[in-house]
């Protein structure tokens, strides 16, 4: 299994000037406002190649399979090439909301198979604190040769979400307010998976969004019950935020499935149950 690397700012600088082999994409891209191009173009990490979420690290199909499926793997290669991803590169990936869609890309690529994805601990802003500078304008990358493969990564389908909390921890990482129903801005019906349990993503970061220590990322899962021979799955609204809490938990030790399709492919089959309150 493809672990779970962070790098610092100061390490990522280091390996840029060190000449090694690096390919340092930016994702910009947040719920409200998916298209992260024009912050991207005002200051991003000099030779930080722009990956859009929504549009290189999805496929677009029906509602019925969520909103950011995982594309295809021809799709995938083509994008990475274009990012210039070479074989043996390590490759370096960042964002400035929650490592949100930095995870996203960790996901996407690991699963894959690119062997080296470190994520950038506390995305730009650790590198706006660390006195790093930035580049505007457009970036990019001579065509790179990486050759992917899928599957690497333990993913859940909607009918072994469904079953998993009667034999393991499904966990559902969105909001509380989500999770109970009490609120649903974006999805056709409000509430949770039966059995699943609520981990709020945002728990996993310190004050300044870097993760918490292993040691402390693990408590948090164990209070939900999650042991070393747990199996585990994660889901949040759209397969994006979830990812990030898979980095936590591998992380923390643990090896848990993601759930891609997540509550908006759930949400959008009328013949699934849901279930609505604080538990489960």
């Amino acid at each position: 299994m493809i672990d779970a690397r962070l790098i610092s700012p100061t390490d990522l600088a280091e390996l840029r000037a060190s000449g090694a082999p690096l390919t340092v994409l930016d994702v910009r891209w947040r719920l409200d406002r998916p298209d992260g191009w024009p912050e991207y173009e005002a200051g991003h990490i000099p030779g930080a190649v722009y990956v859009s979420l929504d549009d290189e690290l999805a496929a677009h199909g029906d509602a019925t399979d969520g909103r950011h499926p995982v594309p295809a793997i021809a799709d995938l290669q083509a994008a990475a090439r274009r990012w210039g991803i070479d074989t043996g590169d390590t490759v370096v990936v960042y964002d400035d909301w929650l490592s949100f869609g930095a995870a996203r890309a960790w996901w996407v690529l690991t699963d894959a198979g690119v062997p080296d994805v470190r994520l950038l601990d506390g995305g730009l802003a650790a590198w706006r604190q660390a006195g790093l500078p930035l580049a505007t304008g457009e970036e990019s990358a001579a065509r790179g040769d990486i050759a992917l493969t899928p599957g690497h990564r333990p993913r859940l389908e909607i009918d072994e979400a469904a079953a998993l909390p009667e034999h393991g921890v499904l966990l559902d990482v969105r909001a509380p307010e989500r999770y109970s129903g009490a609120s649903e801005p974006i999805d056709p019906r409000a509430g949770h998976i039966p059995g699943a349990r609520n981990l709020p993503v945002g728990g996993n970061l310190d004050a300044d969004g870097r993760f918490l220590p292993a040691e402390q990322l693990r408590a948090r899962f164990a209070a939900q019950g999650v042991e070393d021979d747990t199996e585990l799955g994660l889901y949040c609204g759209s397969g994006v935020s979830a990812a990030q809490a898979v980095f936590a938990a591998r992380l923390a030790g643990f090896d848990p499935a993601l759930y891609v399709g997540s509550w908006s492919q759930w949400s959008n089959h009328p013949d699934r149950p849901v279930a609505t309150g604080d538990s489960a």
